[in-house]
C-alpha cells in the first residue's frame, strides 16, 4: 500500500451508550432477555407519508441480526420509503412523517434523545446507483473515518474495509487514482467498503445491482452472504431471483388505491407477507404473495 501520512483521529467506532440515546448491542445483550439479542428492529403500525396520504401504512416487523432481510413488491409499494426509516434518511425531505414505532435494540429509533447523524453512522446505506466521491479510492474509504475523528492507523482501516468489500486485490495498487476510474460493479463495491469503514451495524441497500450486469451482480451477492457473519443486512430488490438467492427473509409489499377526502385516488403500500424466504417462495400464506412470486402481476 502507498504510504499516506494524513492520519485521522479517532479509534473504533465510538459506543453510544443510553444516555446519549441508543443502546449498544453489549447493553442490549447484557440487560435485556434473549430476544434483545436477536431482535435489531422492531417495528409497530409504522405509517409513512409524504404531505397528507400514507406511502406505506400500518407495517409490523421483527428485523433480525446477522441475516440478509429481503423487500420486495411492485414499483410504488414503500419499499424504500420503508427502508430509509430505519436510518431516518426520510428525515431530510421536508414533507415526511412516521407514525408509530421503530425499535432499534429495544430503544425507540426516533426518540427525542436520539441523534440521527449518529443513528447513520451506526446504520449505513449503499444506494441504487453506485455514487463514489469525487476523490482517490483511498479517500473515498477514508473519509468518513476522518469525519468522524477516528483515531486508528488510516492505511489499516482502508485496506481492511476494502479487503471486507472484496474489492482489495483489484484496488491496492492503485489507491490513487479515482474511484470514478472503477467499473460500475467495483464502484458499488466501493461505497460498500465506504460504509463499513466507519463499523456500523447494519446495512442498507437500496437495489444495489439494479444497475449492474450479471457478474458484478453475482460478486455483490456472495459479498452479502460474507457480511451478514458480521452485520445485519436489509435489502430492496425488484429481482425476485435476487431475494430467493441471497436472502434469509423476505417481505413482500403490495400497493393498494385508496380514495382520499376529495375523491382523488392515491396508491398506498402494504405488506402482505413476511417470513423464511424459502416459505414465501415455496409455501406463501397469501394469494397475492403467490401471484407475484410466480409472475401472474408485478
Amino acid at each position: 500500500m502507498p504510504e499516506h501520512t494524513e492520519t485521522a483521529t479517532q479509534t473504533a467506532a465510538p459506543e453510544i451508550s443510553v444516555a446519549s440515546g441508543l443502546r449498544t448491542q453489549k447493553a442490549a445483550a447484557e440487560s435485556g432477555p434473549e430476544t434483545a439479542k436477536d431482535v435489531v428492529f422492531s417495528l409497530r403500525d409504522v405509517t409513512i407519508s409524504y404531505g397528507d396520504f400514507p406511502a406505506i401504512r400500518e407495517v409490523d416487523m421483527d428485523i433480525r441480526e446477522n441475516e440478509i432481510t429481503a423487500f420486495i413488491g411492485p414499483s410504488g409499494c414503500g419499499k424504500s420509503t420503508l427502508l430509509r426509516a430505519f436510518n431516518r434518511t426520510n428525515d431530510l425531505i421536508p414533507s415526511s412523517h412516521m407514525k408509530g414505532t421503530i425499535d432499534y435494540h429495544g430503544h425507540n429509533l426516533y426518540g427525542e434523545d436520539v441523534d440521527p447523524v449518529e443513528v447513520r453512522r451506526r446504520i449505513g446505506m449503499v444506494f441504487q446507483k453506485p455514487n463514489p466521491f469525487p476523490k482517490s479510492i483511498y479517500d473515498n474509504v477514508a473519509y468518513g473515518p476522518r469525519a468522524l475523528g477516528m483515531k486508528s492507523n488510516m492505511d489499516d482501516v482502508v485496506e481492511e474495509s476494502l479487503r471486507g468489500a472484496a474489492i482489495w486485490e483489484e484496488v491496492k495498487d492503485k489507491l490513487d487514482q479515482s474511484g470514478y476510474s472503477l467499473s460500475g460493479g467495483q464502484q458499488q463495491r466501493l461505497c460498500i467498503a465506504r460504509a463499513i469503514a466507519v463499523k456500523p451495524e447494519v446495512i442498507l441497500m437500496d437495489e444495489p445491482c439494479s444497475a449492474l450486469d450479471p457478474v458484478a451482480t453475482h460478486r455483490i451477492e456472495d459479498l452479502m452472504a460474507d457480511l451478514k457473519s458480521t452485520y445485519t443486512i436489509v435489502i430492496v430488490t425488484h429481482n425476485m431471483q435476487q431475494a430467493a438467492r441471497a436472502s434469509d427473509r423476505t417481505a413482500f409489499f403490495t400497493t393498494e388505491v385508496v380514495e382520499d377526502s376529495t375523491g382523488h385516488d392515491h396508491r398506498s403500500g402494504r405488506l402482505v407477507e413476511y417470513g423464511p424466504t424459502e416459505n414465501l417462495f415455496t409455501n406463501p400464506e397469501d394469494q397475492r404473495t403467490q401471484d407475484y412470486v410466480t409472475g401472474r402481476f408485478g
